[in-house]
């Protein structure tokens, strides 16, 4: 029985020590397993204006036509000629793209999404380094938590009873994806 106290220590203690990686992780894995149907990083706002037609003159001198019209007074970090028929205008999260000669502007603005790109940058491992050690080392409680755990409630209730088929199910199901799936 001694070893099962310790089984069980482990377990507690380390599931204290991950549970704050485990909420992180849980819901950025959520959140990017569902970019097909969102932007789990960026808020992304569209919007279409009518400025009236631009006269054909340099790329800055349109651009300040635009943003008059517009009634925007913000200076642009960059302004480009994408070819004769379109004129981009850019600000920090913020890009205008005007349609020429017409001035159809398309005014599209982007934003982080506070705290999921955090989560799903420290999830993803886009900052690498010293992250891959911790992720790697969370990697490795989270294995000693599903070992512990198997070991922990003894009898029908555990392995020698219902456990064994949870664990069975818990093994076959990613197998079985991987049958269908490939």
């Amino acid at each position: 029985m001694r070893w099962r106290k310790l089984v069980i220590a482990v377990h507690r203690d380390v599931g204290y020590l991950v549970a704050g990686l485990t909420v992180a992780y849980a819901v950025s894995g959520v959140a990017v397993n569902h970019v097909a149907d969102w932007n789990p990083n960026y808020v992304i706002r569209t919007a279409e204006h009518q400025v009236g037609e631009v006269p054909e003159r340099t790329a800055s001198a349109m651009a300040t036509t635009v943003l008059d019209r517009l009634g925007i007074a913000d200076e642009p970090t960059s302004v480009v000629r994408m070819g004769p028929g379109e004129l981009r205008i850019f600000f920090e999260g913020r890009t205008l793209k005007v349609l020429l000669p017409g001035g159809t502007v398309f005014d599209e603005t982007v934003r982080r999404r506070p705290l999921l790109f955090e989560l799903n940058f420290l999830h993803l491992n886009h900052g690498k380094g010293i992250w891959t050690g911790v992720a790697d080392l969370y990697a490795v409680a989270l294995l000693t938590l599903a070992l512990t755990g198997i070991f922990i409630i003894p009898g029908r209730k555990g392995l020698g009873g219902r456990g064994r088929w949870l664990l069975l199910a818990g093994v076959l199901l990613p197998l079985v994806y991987l049958l269908i799936a490939t």
